[in-house]
């Protein structure tokens, strides 16, 4: 199996990006393929298609074109609230994974694929590969995938039926492709700490990153106001991914709301490397401002931000605090 993550860590640079890198896009994804491009996909403010687009650098996604590669149906299955998609490429073909729910039922959301077999995912046709069949059928979203001794994983956030009052837990399977599911489903974290169940009681967004062996599983928790934040779930490197026991998990958020420099409930992110080969590299998205009027996820404001990060001495990442507003990119 071909599986090409972009993500793998590398030492720490001082590189100031443009912020916000590209506004009003919500969970952002970044992934960088063999032919030297950044292919960035993120939700659209409206939840009603998918959107990709690509440059040879960080900094050009900002003005990239657009391309809209697919769209919810007007009605049935994957016809309401398209959500945070991410683009892999698995086995020399290309996939999206997202969540929706059906025009008519909105709150149904569920993980769907998506594949295109063309090397140019801009080029091609998308098919739809169908529904990621879980062992709950209940609200789920947020699947990211990545491979680990030669077997694929997919990642993804669930609603426990066994939890009355909480909303989701991360959860990991092995799969026996890109779009289907084997063996054991488990639940590697459910929202504890005070710090996430604020608003609501939530563990999503998963994302991995590695280094020396060991895996780095990051999150996203609470209500997606300003009590949004990062969480940390760490793996040894010779431990079972699938054995939720060992797994470690940080007791404080990672990365959460800096009044000082007016980032506002940044999660919901992925990491990449910078064009030097070096630099690691997260991409999240925030709020300017702490209040919302109404409904969070009516308010467009969510903007995909980006800064370099390191590691602290225990070998674990160390993504600082989001940095503020910037007018333009500084050497």
């Amino acid at each position: 199996m071909s599986f090409a993550v972009p993500n793998a860590p590398r030492s720490r640079g001082n590189r100031v990006y443009p912020n916000p890198l590209v506004p009003h896009r919500a969970d952002p994804h970044v992934h960088l393929q063999e032919d030297g491009f950044y292919y960035f996909t993120a939700t659209h403010p409206d939840y009603d298609r998918i959107i990709l687009r690509r440059s040879p650098t960080l900094t050009g996604l900002a003005a990239a074109s657009e391309s809209v590669i697919w769209r919810a149906h007007p009605t049935g299955d994957m016809g309401a609230h398209v959500w945070a998609p991410e683009l892999h490429h698995v086995d020399d073909a290309w996939y999206v994974y997202f969540a929706a729910a059906p025009a008519e039922d909105r709150w149904a959301i569920r993980v769907w694929v998506l594949e295109n077999t063309n090397s140019d995912p801009l080029q091609g046709a998308w098919t739809e590969k169908g529904r990621i069949e879980t062992a709950w059928d209940t609200f789920s979203l947020d699947a990211t995938t990545f491979t680990h001794r030669g077997v694929q994983y997919l990642a993804w956030a669930q609603h426990d039926p066994s939890r009355e009052g909480h909303n989701t837990a991360i959860l990991l399977s092995a799969m026996a492709n890109p779009w289907t599911l084997t063996g054991r489903q488990v639940v590697l974290s459910r929202p504890e700490f005070d710090w996430e169940c604020v608003g609501h009681k939530v563990n999503e967004g998963p994302y991995v990153l590695r280094r020396h062996g060991r895996i780095f599983l990051t999150y996203s928790a609470s209500a997606t106001d300003h009590h949004y934040c990062m969480g940390l779930l760490t793996l040894g490197a010779d431990a079972d991914p699938l054995d939720p026991a060992a797994w470690s998990k940080s007791p404080e958020p990672v990365f959460a709301t800096s009044d000082s420099a007016r980032v506002y409930g940044p999660g919901h992110n992925s990491f990449t490397v910078a064009e030097d080969g070096e630099t690691d590299v997260l991409l999240y998205h925030a709020r300017q401002y702490r209040e919302i009027d109404g409904d969070p996820l009516n308010d467009p404001n969510r903007h995909t931000r980006i800064q370099t990060f390191g590691w602290n001495p225990d070998g674990t990442p160390d993504f600082g605090v989001p940095v503020a507003d910037t007018v333009k990119e500084s050497a």
